[in-house]
């Protein structure tokens, strides 16, 4: 039987204006879907204007500017339904969907589909669970002694992943991919037996006790950043009094 990370996976990544899950904008977004390792990829991509400016720091990263969103970009409200129903379909299809970082870029598309169209990412799998393989949260449960950062950037050189145009959607997301095709091989007698419907509930565990890890780090450092250990969508925020 073919393990789940030598089968068919798709990816989903996003670049947005900012770092801010509850503010922030989606300006790009691509999911890739690939039978099997090798196989070619097929690309979904999309191009938002975001209707609000793009911040000087954001175009430096991903390099897309107000003018090249507003002539090309889309608006939001079709986009983020559109993306939507494209992770769902992936779902119905049975492919597990890899997210590097899922608590950032689901939690952000949550947020624009509520933003645009009145609607929850949640409502979109109510049919087909949404299953998730996170790179991020896999690495570091899998080789937590590692010392270094966990970037995509990091990861890829670590599990020797060539990374092409590293802060372009489709790129981000194909790499996600082979990262976590890489660290299934790597640890494929921890892995092999584990569904990726068992891993979606085991990773919520292991990036609990990383947030709480990490925010006791930041206590001891004196940081006030807050660390939150919702994976892979973080919750709605309590409405203002």
């Amino acid at each position: 039987m073919t393990c789940w990370y030598e089968g068919p996976l798709a990816a989903f990544d996003t670049e947005t204006t900012g770092v801010d899950v509850e503010t922030d904008r989606i300006v790009s977004a691509a999911v890739v879907v690939q039978d099997a390792p090798g196989s070619r990829p097929r690309v979904t991509r999309w191009l938002v204007n975001p209707g609000v400016p793009v911040p000087a720091g954001a175009t430096a990263v991903h390099g897309l500017t107000d003018e090249h969103l507003q002539r090309n970009g889309r608006w939001p409200s079709p986009v983020m339904e559109e993306i939507a129903r494209e992770l769902s379909e992936q779902a119905t299809a049975g492919r597990p969907l890899v997210v590097m970082n899922a608590p950032f870029d689901l939690t952000l598309l949550d947020r624009e589909l509520r933003r645009h169209r009145a609607s929850s990412l949640d409502h979109w799998f109510e049919a087909a669970s949404l299953r998730v393989l996170d790179p991020r949260v896999l690495d570091k449960h899998l080789d937590r002694y590692r010392k270094g950062r966990r970037t995509l950037t990091d990861l890829c050189a670590h599990y020797e992943v060539t990374l092409e145009g590293a802060h372009d959607a489709a790129a981000d997301a194909l790499a996600s991919m082979e990262v976590v095709r890489a660290v299934g091989r790597r640890f494929s007698a921890r892995l092999d037996r584990l569904s990726p419907s068992e891993l979606h509930t085991l990773q919520s565990v292991w990036h609990a006790a990383q947030a709480r890890g990490l925010q006791a780090w930041f206590a001891r450092s004196g940081t006030p950043e807050a660390v939150d250990p919702a994976w892979p969508l973080r919750p709605d925020l309590p409405a203002a009094a």
